[in-house]
Order: C-alpha cells, then structure tokens, then sequence
C-alpha cells in the first residue's frame, strides 16, 4: 500500500478507533476475566470481513487474514485487561466498574489492534503471507496470557512479531523502539518473619518480629551496589509491609511483599540467594524464623536486532528521520517476552505525552491520553508487514 494511500485509510477510520477504546476504557476487566471484552473484540473482528477469529483460551481473541500471495507469517499484540484500580478521571467514558481501570493503556492497544485489523481486512487478496493479531487476555497477573496463548498454539508457523506500548514519557507523534533487552525480568517474593507476640509495654518477653522485620528491609537495600554494581541493573523493592491488629499487642509475624527486577540471568539467579542469606542471618540473630517465597516472572523482553532495525527505518518512511527517540530499557515487565521466545521480532513505544505538560505515568489514576496518537503505531503495524516480507 502506498504511503499517502495508508495515511488516508487509518484517518479515515480515526473516529472509530476512539470510540472502540472508550467502549473498552469505560468497560474494564481484570486478568483472567475479560469475557466481555473479549466478546467484544470478537464480535469487532467479525464485523470486518475476511478475517478467521477464534478463542485460543477463554478470555483471548486470534484473528487470522491468509491474503492471496505467498509471503511471511507476521503476528501483531494487543493486550487488553485492566488494572485493580479506581480511576479519579472526570470523563465521559470514565470506568464503570468500580476499583477497575485501564490505567496502562491496553484500551488504547485493543484500539489501536483492531484498527490495524480493519485496514488489513480490506487488502485480503494484494497480502502477501499472513497476518495474525493476538488479542491478549493477562498481561498485568503473572504467569501472564501471553505463555498460555502460546501453549495454545497461536505461534505456530509465524515469522515475525510485534508489539506496541503506549508511553506517556514519550511525546505524542513519536516512537521507540531500540535492540536487545528492553524490559526486566519482573520477579516477586514474600517474607514472612515468625516471631512470639506479647504486650507492647514489656517487649522484652517477646520476639518482635516488626523490629526485626524493619532490619530486613533496610539491609535488603544493601544487596545493590554493595554486593552487586552499582552499574549492574538491579531493582529490589518492598513494596508491603503487614503486621498487627491494635497497638498494644506485638504481633506474632510480619508479611513482606516485593519485587526484583533484573536483565542479567546471573544476576537473577544471584539476588534470591542474597536475600535469603540476610532475612535468614537476621531472623536467626533474633530468635526468630522466616519463610521466603521466591517466584521468577516474565523473562526479560529482547527486541532482535533485525527486526528492530527494520521497524526503525519502516517508522522514519512513514513520519520522517525525527520521528524515532531513543530510549533507555525499563525496569518494568512485559509478557510480551513470551511470543519473542518463538520467533524473532520487537516490542515498540507510541508516544502520547503532551509536549509542556505534566503527564500522568502508567498505573496512575489519572492516567489518559489523546486517542489520535494510536494512529501511529496503525500505519507502522500495516507499513512493517511489507519490510518483514
């Protein structure tokens, strides 16, 4: 398709694109629970035309267009449920369901998906190859959708893949992409310090697993950058603490909760090793016991480094030289990693921020952005599927 021919279609079907995501916005659901947003974007599918939709798990949409010339296999992602989170928006297609809200933007990836879906529909017989859209259900809840949908085999035969993430750190109108790792490992723990309660006035007869708790948070701290560089990329956070019912009783125990986030396999497989040497030193120094529970994530999302640099000259074709910002690899996490697993391909970033503006980030209450930006990552999805060929 001709470049000017591309803009037009995807302007042409814009209004439709914004009233899918805020159909979808206004309509959130959690992971593993996406019926009807599911149902939603099947129904969508088949409203096009030419298009083989199915259900490769209960809350998942594949669609499938086989065009009429021999060709690669490309898949496209869109991931779609909610995040537990009740929105502070004073808009029109503010969440309806309460404590439940697209606070990441998959709305706006369905949105963008589907509208990528539309366009190719129409160029059924001038495809060469196949185009398929992966319609994720669990990006937010590990062990994540996108592991399931490749067990049900969706990867079968494909031979390439990508993805796109709306970034509000990033202006509207442009895009990033880059090579090699480009999110973390995003591996959780919990901690459980097993103390003696007793009254808070006499705290020498009891084990106080708060005070010893407070200890393993601080020198948990000291894993980077004093037992591992400081310029090596690692992120430890405790991000909850849970002990006592009222405030003169020590309790028994304390819960911990938390995150490590890693690029390196070394460094991954190091950290639970050093955690558990200081929670155990700790607890042991005290008189009391612990239990640590240590779960592996999603594994860091590589872009291959071909594919990347395609995706890149595809995007400047499109928008022009400036339209490509580089950015550093996050320390977030993405499931997305799984679908790299099978075939090589890469995961990019919109931009929606508004330029001399306060953006709200990612998983914020407040987060929204512009639909028009989704317009970009529709002409890049359709311009990549001719330079993968």
């Amino acid at each position: 398709m001709e470049l000017r021919e591309l803009h037009a279609k995807v302007e042409q079907i814009q209004d439709k694109v914004i009233a899918w995501r805020r159909q979808l916005h206004a309509n959130p659901e959690l992971s593993f629970q996406e019926i009807k947003t599911a149902q939603f974007v099947h129904d969508t599918l088949q409203s096009f035309g030419n298009l083989e939709v199915s259900r490769p798990t209960k809350t998942s949409v594949m669609a499938r267009l086989i065009g009429g010339k021999p060709g690669k296999v490309l898949a496209l992602r869109a991931d779609m449920d909610a995040l537990p989170l009740r929105e502070e928006n004073a808009v029109g297609y503010a969440s309806n369901n309460a404590g439940v809200m697209h606070a990441c933007g998959h709305d706006g990836h369905t949105a963008m998906l589907l509208g990528t879906a539309c366009i190719f529909s129409g160029m059924k017989e001038e495809l060469e190859g196949e185009v398929r859209f992966f319609f994720q259900h669990a990006e937010e809840l590990f062990p994540g959708g996108a592991k399931e949908m490749v067990e049900a085999g969706v990867m079968n035969g494909v031979d390439y893949v990508l993805g796109a993430h709306v970034f509000p750190g990033l202006e509207k109108g442009k895009v990033s992409v880059g090579r090699g790792i480009r999110c973390a490992a995003p591996d959780t723990f919990e901690i459980t310090i097993i103390g003696k309660g007793g009254h808070a006035a006499h705290p020498e007869t009891s084990v106080d697993p708060i005070a010893i708790g407070a200890q393993v948070v601080s020198n948990l701290q000291h894993i980077v950058a004093r037992q591992i560089d400081a310029l090596d990329n690692v992120v430890i956070s405790i991000t909850q603490f849970h002990a006592g019912t009222a405030d003169n009783i020590i309790p028994d125990e304390v819960k911990m909760c938390g995150t490590v986030r890693s690029f390196d396999p070394k460094l991954r497989e190091y950290a639970p090793q050093a955690m558990e040497r200081i929670i155990k030193g700790i607890t042991e120094a005290h008189r009391a016991s612990y239990m640590f529970k240590y779960q592996d994530g999603y594994d860091p999302l590589i872009n291959d480094a071909e594919v990347a640099t395609i995706l890149e000259r595809a995007a400047c074709e499109l928008f022009g030289d400036t339209v490509l910002e580089t950015m550093k690899p996050s320390m977030g996490g993405e499931d997305f990693s799984a679908f790299l697993q099978k075939a090589p391909g890469a995961f990019f970033r919109v931009g929606v921020g508004e330029p001399n503006q306060d953006n709200y980030p990612l998983h914020h209450s407040r987060f929204d952005f512009d639909e028009k930006a989704l317009s970009v990552g529709i002409k890049l999805f359709v311009h990549a599927k001719s330079k993968l060929n």
